[in-house]
């Protein structure tokens, strides 16, 4: 591994997979730094964004660039989408582990010229960097230990308000990290012009209304972490100029979900002892709450004049780091809402079963309110059938991390950790 690379949560990961599978097909919205990580274990490569020759040789045979010492990386295989099924055979007839590593920036829709890959090829998500990653967060209390119900504290983390908006504006991209802040947030815009002009009409080899796209994205940095529906983004993306359909909505969001800059926060459906029922809304995300700011055509500093919506932006940071850590202990993040009202921002859960449930404020002024939350929702759940909590917290922006005497964890985001 390169002296220079910043190690990533996903390594640990990548190479697990590969020694258990043939390939691993590493997903991930361009510039969260699949390349990069990918190449730290690969033994040759094939770039098919950038080598012409590799391109034209897989548009004629792609079996042709698969040779070569493995495990080899085939990058932006999507732009070949004929490459996955010889992969798959090529997997086949090795009858080896660890033979390919396919980096992709976005997911080409299922058709009946792609097979399945289970059982040869299995998938990994990266993301963009969290706040542990890039040396923002001590990682003093393990999301994986609080799984496990242990108990944590870490001492005061340093981080501002101020410093929380710069890293929210900026993001989690590997690229623009060693930027100035202004250049930084300048270079994030670029990118998701670049989404807008380009990537979602490339993606579907269909043109695509940029100004449209541009207005459903910034409805959807307006409504970031929120359950807003299809119709309400649409009513809230018109304008007199520009009208925008349902169902043009509803085909936006595929195409930005394939590209993988938004991801949606399902709801979790634990047993209850309620009679309320449940509501499986999912909330709305980007991928990285710095999208969000871009599309707002917002600074750090206008952030801290909107403290409702940087209160949302953080909550998105939370949930960003969240799934990254989680992934890394074989757990999802989800949320809950029923019909009562009642909401909680973050449900871990293990693909054993182990769950935690977090409620995430930007400030510590909020932490009796937000426990009395936790407590009321974890009454409400049959523990008999999903299990008690492995642990109730409150994940803060600034401050200490200690165990409240009601049991409610207080977790600092820049303590948290994998």
């Amino acid at each position: 591994m390169s002296s220079t690379y910043q190690r990533r949560i996903v390594d640990g990961e990548l190479a697990e997979r590969l020694r258990a599978t043939g390939a691993v097909a590493l997903e991930g919205p361009k510039a969260c730094g699949k390349t990069v990580t990918a190449r730290q274990i690969a033994a040759s490569e094939a770039l098919l964004d950038v080598d012409v020759d590799a391109r034209r040789a897989a548009a004629v045979n792609p079996a042709l660039v698969l040779a070569g010492a493995t495990p080899r990386l085939i990058d932006e295989w999507q732009l070949e989408p004929a490459i996955w099924n010889h992969v798959r055979r090529a997997v086949d007839d090795r009858r080896a582990p660890g033979q390919f590593i396919l980096a992709g920036s976005s997911v080409p829709p299922d058709d009946i010229t792609r097979h399945t890959g289970a059982g040869r090829i299995t998938r990994l998500r990266m993301r963009p960097m969290t706040l542990s990653e890039v040396g923002a967060s001590s990682g003093e209390i393990s999301l994986a230990r609080l799984l496990e119900g242990e108990g944590q504290q870490s001492g005061e983390t340093g981080l501002t308000i101020m410093d929380l908006a710069r890293e929210i504006a900026v993001g989690g991209w590997p690229g623009f990290r060693s930027l100035a802040v202004e250049r930084a947030v300048r270079s994030v815009r670029d990118y998701l012009e670049e989404i807008r002009r380009v990537d979602v009409s490339r993606v579907e080899e269909r043109r695509r209304n940029p100004d449209k796209v541009g207005q459903l994205l910034r409805s959807l940095a307006r409504n970031t972490g929120t359950y807003a529906s299809v119709a309400t983004l649409a009513r809230d993306a018109n304008s007199r100029d520009e009208p925008v359909k349902r169902e043009t909505v509803s085909e936006y969001l595929d195409v930005l979900g394939r590209l993988m800059i938004l991801e949606d926060q399902p709801a979790w459906a634990p047993h209850l002892r309620s009679r309320y029922a449940l509501r499986g809304a999912a909330k709305r995300h980007f991928v990285d709450p710095s999208l969000a700011v871009a599309a707002l055509r917002a600074t750090p500093e206008r952030l801290l004049g909107d403290v409702r919506l940087l209160g949302f932006l953080f909550e998105s940071l939370v949930v960003r780091d969240l799934r990254v850590y989680a992934q890394a202990a074989d757990a999802q993040v989800l949320q809950y809402r029923d019909s009562n009202g009642l909401e909680v921002d973050a449900i871990v859960e293990t693909a054993d079963g182990r769950w935690a449930a977090f409620e995430v404020k930007l400030g510590t002024g909020q932490l009796d309110e937000a426990s009395a939350t936790l407590h009321r929702f974890a009454r409400q759940i049959d523990t008999e059938r999903s299990g008690a909590p492995a642990a109730l917290g409150v994940i803060v922006g600034t401050g200490y991390g200690y165990l409240r005497e009601d049991g409610i964890a207080v977790i600092p985001i820049g303590a948290l950790g994998p």
